[in-house]
């Protein structure tokens, strides 16, 4: 019983542990972007060790990595482009709206 009481508490102390370095390393990225320094890197280097423990930081790192690839981008490309046709563009047939 207390084998296993120390097994527990070595589970979620690493848990612990990887999640306050994870993080504070994440948000250090997340200031970099908007300071001098290598935002993104620091970026993906928070989601890498974050996602040794989590899934979700794993599904996000994913994300990234593809969008770094060449299909990613044309992927991406391609979705933003469908939003703007969407939001900004006006469509030829549509007349403005009249002022009451």
């Amino acid at each position: 019983m207390i084998r296993r009481l120390g097994e527990v508490s070595y589970k979620i102390a690493r848990r612990i542990v990887i999640a306050v370095i994870g993080g504070t390393i994440l948000l250090g990225g997340i200031i970099m972007l908007a300071t001098p320094g290598p935002g993104l890197a620091v970026i993906l280097l928070g989601l890498a060790i974050l996602a040794i423990e989590f899934a979700w930081a794993k599904l996000w790192l994913a994300k990234v990595r593809h969008s770094v690839t060449p299909e990613g981008r044309e992927a991406l490309r391609g979705h933003y482009s469908s939003l703007r046709e969407r939001w900004f563009v006006k469509k030829n047939d549509e007349k403005p709206a009249e002022k009451p």
